[in-house]
């Protein structure tokens, strides 16, 4: 596997991991956790995206990092802050 491979598992597996872990009751969609693994895994697999010059995807994950990262900073900034999920 070459790097631009090794970006894009990582990537894509915290996704996954995301994922698992909300189905499975450990996480939620509102957790720091779930949404840095979001925003960090799709920033990672849209940037393999691009090195492999593949559109659709580029436009996927880009799309996913930008939702992820506009939660991120809507939670940032919420007033309800207070209560830190982990």
């Amino acid at each position: 596997m070459n790097l631009v491979d090794w970006l894009g598992a990582i990537g894509v597996f915290q996704i996954l991991l995301a994922y698992i872990l909300n189905v499975t009751g450990k996480i939620t969609p509102e957790s720091w956790s779930f949404i840095l693994l979001n925003f960090i895994g799709a920033t990672i697999a849209c940037t393999a995206s691009v090195l492999l010059d593949y559109l659709p995807f580029v436009i996927l994950e880009g799309v996913w990092a930008l939702t992820s990262l506009i939660t991120l900073i809507k939670k940032i900034i919420s007033p309800r802050n207070k209560n830190l999920e982990v």
